[in-house]
């Protein structure tokens, strides 16, 4: 059990890594603008966004779908999938909010919660390929890539406010805090472990698609939710500051993990044992479209 100090001024804690020398570094969780406090951890979000919307669109032809089309989703994406993991977040905390409503709103904070994200964007996906008539599963594997490059630096916004921590540990990698009266523990840094095994998602599935392995629209995203959810499921095991199902004592994001694990496992596997021509795939549909109009019109 972390000591109630954490808990009430952890931002005002140190940060040391024993495996770098006991190098110490104290970073603010804010700064301010007109007297007005801008919380690290919302601009690396938003900067995780604006990096991920100009690699997808840019990579968007790759996967046949045009850079207009991805970017009218992320309008409606981006605002809906932060509204998606907050309301996750509060809905499992929510005696946390009960008393003081106010802080519903105060995301700045911190508060969000990445499931409650991904299932809200993958409805506004939905819909919005409903309405352009553009597959689901294509723009699902382009849209993966920008959601590794979002959690990559989201998770850095938790280093910022010193949250999203383990518990107590005396791993080589540990992470210490050290409170203003000078008391240390150390912890799992969880925030680095989830950040850096979704660069390893991210660099695998860019080597994937780039050596011509995807095989059938949906695989790479099948990838990353069974990639993200083995590793979701062995970090959410070290975290102190996990969502629970009611008085259960199962963690959620855990759970929904497994289910994740389980479910995309089985998919890759069932896949793995079909025919996949390559006429099947939605970019090289687009593809022979276009080769058949230009050469329509030469004649």
């Amino acid at each position: 059990m972390l000591p109630i100090l954490f808990e009430t001024i952890q931002r005002d804690s140190a940060i040391s890594f024993p495996l770098l020398g006991n190098f110490s570094l104290n970073p603010p969780s804010y700064f301010t603008v007109f007297g007005r406090p801008i919380y690290f951890y919302g601009v690396l979000i938003a900067l995780g966004f604006a990096l991920a919307i100009l690699y997808c669109s840019k990579h968007a032809p790759d996967f046949g779908i045009k850079s207009d089309d991805f970017i009218d989703l992320m309008l409606w994406l981006t605002p809906l999938s932060i509204v998606g993991a907050r309301l996750y977040f509060v809905i499992f905390r929510w005696q946390d909010y009960a008393a003081d409503p106010k802080q519903l709103f105060a995301v700045w904070e911190g508060g969000l919660a990445i499931y409650g994200g991904i299932i809200a964007g993958v409805l506004v996906m939905a819909a919005v390929c409903r309405h352009k008539r553009i597959p689901f599963a294509a723009m699902l594997d382009l849209g993966v890539y920008g959601l590794l490059i979002g959690q990559i630096l989201g998770r850095w916004g938790n280093f910022m406010n010193r949250e999203a921590f383990g518990a107590e540990t005396t791993v080589f990698c540990r992470m210490g805090l050290t409170d203003p009266a000078g008391n240390t523990i150390y912890v799992h840094p969880t925030f680095l472990y989830e950040s850096l095994w979704n660069l390893i998602g991210l660099l695998f599935l860019i080597w994937f698609s780039r050596a011509g392995k995807r095989r059938w629209d949906g695989q790479c995203a099948a990838i990353y939710f069974f990639w993200y959810g083995l590793g979701r499921t062995w970090i959410e095991g070290l975290r102190t500051d996990s969502l629970y199902l009611g008085s259960t004592g199962i963690r959620v994001s855990q759970l929904l993990s497994l289910v994740l694990v389980l479910v995309m496992g089985l998919l890759l596997l069932l896949q793995s044992r079909k025919e996949h021509p390559p006429e099947a795939l939605f970019v090289n549909r687009i593809k022979q479209s276009q080769a058949d109009t230009s050469e329509g019109g030469s004649l």
